[in-house]
């Protein structure tokens, strides 16, 4: 009887010990805790974007990694996107880094552009229209013109009214000359 009851004694602290770990946890997204498939498109509880790293090492094995990025998601924290999202917006979970580029193929801004992605996605959504900005191009604005005619509106995008103008006078190099070889 007295080992039964050390038995029962033990269950129960290790369920306590468990609900009390798992309350710990739950909701907190940690960038550096999540893995190769639930890394990218992530957010974590700082609202901080997670980004997936490949490393490379000297016996040539390749090691991913997951880090806190310091870009801001936009009213969104503690989120892993859903496979549904990654699937329905065109995305790959192994991608190393996002380019605003992708917004130039006129298969992914069909995706992203989707109901099934814009309607439901707001993290990938909020994601791309952030990127597009920085580019001086205005998400729903390109979502509408790939609803129309695609071609054109891309486009329109690419030399006319939805870019950002250029510098208004050339670039300038701020940096030290070379120095000359001596003879």
């Amino acid at each position: 009887m007295a080992s039964n009851f050390s038995f029962k004694n033990l269950a129960v602290l290790a369920l306590a010990l468990f609900a009390f770990c798992f309350q710990a946890t739950l909701g907190e997204v940690t960038c550096e805790h999540l893995d190769q498939d639930t890394c990218a498109y992530a957010v974590s509880s700082t609202g901080k974007r997670c980004v997936l790293e490949k490393h490379v090492k000297r016996s040539g094995e390749e090691e991913y990694t997951c880090r806190t990025s310091e870009i801001e998601a936009d009213k969104i924290k503690n989120w892993i996107e859903t496979d549904q999202c990654v699937k329905a917006c065109g995305l790959d979970r192994k991608s190393f880094g996002i380019s605003s580029d992708s917004l130039l193929d006129s298969r992914f801004t069909q995706m992203l552009c989707s109901p099934q992605c814009y309607n439901s996605c707001p993290n990938v959504v909020d994601l791309y229209f952030n990127l597009a900005a920085g580019e001086g191009v205005f998400l729903p604005k390109l979502c509408e013109a790939q609803g129309a005619n695609a071609r054109r509106g891309m486009s329109e995008i690419r030399s006319s009214g939805l870019v950002a103008p250029g510098p208004a006078s050339g670039v300038k190099f701020l940096g030290v000359a070379p120095a000359m070889a001596p003879f």
